[in-house]
């Protein structure tokens, strides 16, 4: 199998363990969804290339999303440095 048509199937069978994994995590919420005691809290992080947008309902949301962001920065640093070494 040459290289390109080995990344296109990875490419795929992510897409795909992502939309199975996303359906999950919605079904698991509404079996263990009850009667809600205490604060809700939330967030959400998008990246539009190296940028995060952040936003959440709490101090402690937006901390973790920060790191999570920082985390997935460096991993895509990481690998365009390991898949386009600089010659």
């Amino acid at each position: 199998m040459p290289y390109g048509d080995f990344l296109f199937a990875l490419g795929l069978i992510l897409i795909f363990t992502g939309f199975i994994l996303a359906s999950l995590a919605v079904l698991l919420l509404f079996v263990k969804s009850g009667p809600v005691r205490g604060r809700t809290r939330g967030g959400g992080l998008i990246m539009i290339g190296p940028i995060p947008i952040i936003f959440g309902t709490d101090k402690e949301t937006i901390k973790v999303l920060i790191i999570l962001a920082i985390v997935l920065i460096a991993v895509v640093v990481a690998l365009m440095l390991v898949l386009n070494p600089i010659t």
